[in-house]
């Protein structure tokens, strides 16, 4: 079959072998001085090791080539443990290969081995030795002493009104089928960003629909990203848009959501926002 597949030049590659570590397919190895492509089906042709030789030395090609076979590619990468796999998945994701994608998460639920990507989420770790002010820094002990400012009686007795359209919020609750969710645009958001945002009803929830959820405290993470592909599945969803706290096991909003997209079929522009502690949008 004709498909876009690596060329590497010996003519001018020098083997110094930074193309190898972005390529978790593991097409690339260093023989007798030269980095070669070992076989056709393990490389995607995606070109991830592009930008990585110093040299120029390796382009993409259309030629023929024995089908990419991504079963084999996960029996190499597996080999590889944890950051293996979670790079050759986020490689996949970010290039929207998203029958590659399905087909490596179904290798690993066959092989009984966790997605790193999932686990990530779960697994928010701390790094180096914990001291007073260590740990997770989503759960780190803060006290920050706000400052009154003057304000006119006016602008002291405001009042705000709700921009809530839908009951109920968080997404073990919602159902997928809700005729909320007909042509809707989404805001999916951590449980603590409209308490830390003030402005959050009128600058993010005005006119979409709401989606509550804490990608650290909650259970069984797979169970969002199955309701959140029937979301995606069964209603015209107009824009997606995620406002998640700046601490690192809120990142995992966006992972949850892009899965879920991936495990639906379909590809919505996401728009994401990250609050920082402070209330302010970094």
């Amino acid at each position: 079959m004709k498909r876009k597949i690596i060329k590497i030049d010996e003519n001018i590659c020098n083997g110094c072998g930074k193309c190898i570590p972005n390529c978790p397919e593991g097409a690339i190895q260093i023989i007798d001085g030269k980095a070669r492509l070992v076989g056709d089906l393990f490389c995607d042709g995606l070109g991830a090791c592009l930008g990585t030789c110093p040299i120029g030395a390796i382009s993409v090609e259309e030629r023929d080539a024995q089908a990419y076979d991504e079963a084999k590619v996960m029996e190499n990468i597996i080999r590889g443990g944890n950051n293996v796999i979670k790079a050759h998945l986020k490689h996949l994701l970010n290039h929207n290969e998203n029958e590659l994608f399905n087909q490596a998460t179904d290798f690993l639920k066959q092989k009984g081995i966790t997605n790193p990507l999932v686990a990530e989420i779960i697994n928010t770790q701390s790094e180096g030795a914990q001291n007073q002010s260590g740990g997770c820094p989503g759960s780190r002990t803060i006290f920050r002493r706000v400052e009154e400012e003057s304000q006119s009686c006016e602008q002291a007795n405001l009042t705000l009104k709700s921009e809530l359209r839908q009951w109920p919020v968080q997404l073990r609750l919602l159902n997928p089928n809700a005729p909320y969710f007909a042509n809707a645009d989404l805001v999916v958001c951590a449980d603590c960003v409209p308490f830390t945002y003030a402005n959050f009803h009128q600058r993010f929830l005005k006119g979409k629909t709401l989606i509550v959820f804490c990608p650290k405290l909650d259970h069984d993470l797979n169970e969002y990203v199955e309701k959140m592909a029937q979301v995606f599945a069964n209603n015209t969803i107009n824009s997606v848009t995620i406002v998640h706290m700046e601490v690192p096991c809120c990142s995992g909003v966006e992972m949850i959501i892009r899965k879920a997209m991936e495990s639906a079929g379909k590809n919505i522009t996401i728009k994401d926002y990250t609050i920082s502690l402070k209330g302010d949008i970094v």
